[in-house]
């Protein structure tokens, strides 16, 4: 069985406990509000640091690019939702951290700013989403949300978007409704996952479909 196939397995199990949404993405062609335009400029330039810096890992022999690219999981036990850890994640908790946060930073309308996986795969969430498991599941599901698998309709169709970037809006599972820009991270040339930047929307730009 190929990394691939393994990898499926392990998102469809997470899936089944995703809860429904209501997601609408923003019509190709039409006209960007000034907040939209703000994100997309934010979100460009967090895959394009998000690439460098997987690049380095791998110039830096931290990571092969194979194992960067094998979407192995490996269950973290008594997690629910359910949460993974990968071979290389212990190298994004040290690094994506400040990036995200740093993106985190540019505007007070942004409420997460996230590098995953093509396959949903969040190995490391901003730090004020990622404080001690504390046992009490509505606690939990709201601050602490880092090694998650985030293959609901949102996060996977922003983790598997190849196009130069995709708009949605949609109520996440903590209650709130965010907009959302996902632009693909591509490692060596390769598709590997995406930046994602949800945020508060004030302006309403292009018309919304679902």
């Amino acid at each position: 069985m190929n990394t691939f196939v393994l990898a499926a397995l392990v998102s469809t199990s997470a899936l089944v406990t995703a809860p429904r949404e209501k997601t609408e993405r923003v019509a190709p062609g039409e006209s960007l509000s000034a907040q939209e335009k703000e994100m997309l400029a934010l979100a460009v330039e967090f895959s394009k640091s998000a690439s460098a810096l997987m690049e380095r890992w791998i110039a830096d022999k931290e990571v092969t690019e194979d194992r960067l690219f094998s979407y192995f999981y490996f269950p973290i036990p008594n997690t629910d939702p359910p949460k993974f850890t990968t071979s290389w994640d212990k190298l994004a908790d040290r690094d994506y951290s400040r990036l995200e946060d740093g993106m985190l930073a540019r505007s007070p309308m942004i409420e997460f700013a996230v590098i995953v996986d093509k396959n949903g795969y969040l190995p490391t969430h901003n730090e004020k989403f990622s404080k001690p498991l504390t046992g009490n599941a509505a606690v939990d599901l709201v601050h602490n949300r880092t090694k998650r698998i985030f293959n609901d309709k949102t996060g996977f169709a922003s983790a598997r978007n190849t196009a130069p970037h995709l708009f949605q809006r949609y109520q996440r599972d903590t209650g709130e409704t965010l907009g959302e820009v996902a632009v693909p991270i591509f490692v060596h040339g390769q598709h590997w996952g995406a930046a994602r930047i949800g945020y508060r929307v004030v302006e309403v730009g292009a018309t919304a479909v679902k």
